[in-house]
């Protein structure tokens, strides 16, 4: 389990808190999203909780061992794929894999294994400096399974991919949750954090906002609402308006030309600008 405990952290020491105050706890085998803008905190949580930067203020426990005391067996359980992808340029795919999995004290995985996972077992032997952004990133993103992880840590990884490669990746992170990983996604796509997400954090400047499942959030705060797209001046609009809010809707039938109508439920990012006030910018 992992716990984190009013965790503060301020770059300029002068009291302008990147994080402020933040707690929640998370259970073996969960699939934990922060969600916010960028600028939010999100990657400085990600940072503290992997030991890259120290903390200030506050503690993060791993089944009950401060992060403070943790040792090199910690560093051997964590794997973490960063947003922006970095990787040994003169290398190829395969043997950045090999430098990595040097680094561990544990078993690994085999790396063309885990290079064919992500559709880049053809291009194992060339130069991951000729790879495109996206082969980039899935190097960057298989790298953090190089040793089995028990915990790991994503930060916007499909950020970048077309959707059958975005697809492909949400696949494997649903296949290490049913290993028992227990995965911190980091990331503004809220799309991505209802499918994957057994629980979630809105996180704006810096504070937690609400931390509640997808579903429990959209129950709390959501409203079904109608999308009307009508012509105006001959140009194709929409609106939308809350189904509960009859009076509106009626006036709205009234005095456009509609051309169709139907209901839909509230999205997380909905419920996010609706919580925190905020735009996913």
């Amino acid at each position: 389990m992992i716990d984190v405990k009013n965790v503060y952290h301020d770059y300029s020491n002068k009291g302008n808190y990147a994080v402020s105050d933040i707690s929640f706890k998370m259970n073996k085998g969960e699939i934990f999203g922060f969600l916010g803008p960028s600028g939010a905190g999100k990657s400085t949580m990600q940072n503290i909780m992997t030991g890259i930067l120290k903390i200030q203020k506050g503690d993060v426990l791993y089944d009950g061992v401060s992060i403070k005391e943790q040792k090199k067996d910690f560093f051997n359980s964590i794997g973490v794929s960063f947003e922006h992808p970095n990787v040994y340029k003169t290398l190829t795919g395969y043997e950045n894999l090999k430098y990595y999995a040097a680094l561990y004290s544990v078993d690994t995985l085999d790396p063309m294994m885990l290079l064919e996972s992500v559709g880049l077992k053809e291009d194992a032997n060339k130069k991951s400096g000729e790879y495109s952004k996206g082969m980039k990133q899935r190097l960057t993103f298989v790298r953090s399974l190089i040793n089995n992880p028990k915990f790991m840590f994503l930060d916007e990884p499909t950020n970048g991919l077309d959707p059958s490669n975005s697809l492909m990746i949400q696949k494997i992170i649903l296949e290490q949750k049913k290993r028992g990983a227990t995965i911190i996604l980091t990331t503004h796509n809220m799309e991505l954090a209802d499918r994957l997400c057994d629980t979630v954090a809105f996180i704006s400047e810096g504070k937690v906002e609400a931390i509640d499942s997808p579903n429990a959030l959209k129950l709390k705060y959501g409203t079904k609402q109608v999308k009307i797209d009508y012509l105006d001046n001959n140009k194709e609009k929409s609106s939308i308006i809350p189904l509960e809010d009859k009076e509106k809707i009626s006036d709205f039938l009234m005095n456009h030309e509609v051309l169709k109508m139907h209901t839909s439920e509230a999205t997380l990012e909905d419920i996010f600008i609706k919580v925190t006030g905020k735009e996913l910018i």
